[in-house]
């Protein structure tokens, strides 16, 4: 406990995070008025139950609109998970904090620890707004809130999951690249810029070669966090635990490379 608050303690220190807070406030709004308009345009639609708009998309539209602002708050949890590591290679206290706790490993799963309840504490802001607004932007277009059917709570709680699991990645990657500036300009591009190039990437080769590359969009950490929350929303994806796994595995991998690295790095 004491690591715990330790690390608490140097994040609260931290003048990025308020600022990452702050910007989440527009991004949410953002989100949820994107949600909002779709779910609009598909009711207006008028189309019958059986089809391409059926069940299964309006409960991928209903879980959307009840996870808005995901993408920017996973972003948020991700950076700021990083930055739990490389601050200390920032502020040069990487050195006091290892001499004082000699198991490095202890000292990143105090840093994971916290980095989970940063994960908790965006999961439950955003969960609560969408409590508030996605039954009234449901009410808006005519239809129920849907509060009572089980996959909203299911989306909830995979929600809660997404938000752990990146938040696991971004420790990791904060050991392997270090430098605060450059894990956080490197993580930002690849989360925003590369889900965009590397979906269009899948989608020319599921033309040019064969439709088997859609399935492995997948594989894009953002687009597996979208599966694993709304399910599939095609005929060619994949089940919902499949985007789990990915994230699992990138969690995984990136945790305990990350630990490796550390124990066995200079620091001085």
């Amino acid at each position: 406990m004491n690591l715990i608050s330790a690390e608490l303690l140097k994040l609260r220190t931290t003048s990025l995070w308020w600022i990452f807070a702050v910007s989440m406030v527009p991004l949410y709004g953002l989100a949820l008025g994107y949600n909002w308009l779709t779910t609009s345009v598909i009711t207006e639609m008028d189309v019958p139950d059986e089809g391409p708009f059926g069940l299964i998309s309006m409960q991928q539209i209903v879980s959307n609109l009840y996870t808005s602002g995901q993408f920017a708050g996973v972003l948020l949890v991700l950076l700021l998970s990083a930055i739990l590591v490389t601050n200390e290679f920032f502020h040069l206290t990487a050195t006091a904090t290892f001499l004082t706790t000699p198991r490095r490993e202890l000292v990143i799963l105090a840093k994971m620890a916290v980095a989970v309840l940063i994960a908790v504490t965006v999961w439950l802001f955003t969960t609560g707004l969408n409590l508030i607004f996605a039954p009234v932007a449901l009410s808006s277009t005519n239809n129920e809130s849907f509060l009572g059917e089980s996959f909203v709570w299911q989306a909830i709680s995979l929600n809660l999951l997404v938000h752990v699991l990146w938040a696991l990645v971004g420790i990791g990657c904060g050991v392997l690249i270090r430098s605060q500036i450059g894990t956080t300009i490197t993580l930002t591009v690849l989360y925003v810029v590369g889900t965009q190039i590397f979906t269009a990437v899948f989608a020319v080769l599921a033309n040019q070669v064969d439709e088997v590359f859609m399935q492995l969009r997948v594989l894009v950490p953002t687009l597996a966090s979208e599966l694993l929350v709304s399910g599939p929303q095609s005929p060619e994806d994949l089940p919902r635990w499949v985007g789990a796994v990915v994230l699992l595995a990138y969690a995984g991998v990136a945790g305990v490379l990350g630990t490796l690295i550390t124990k066995r790095r200079d620091i001085a």
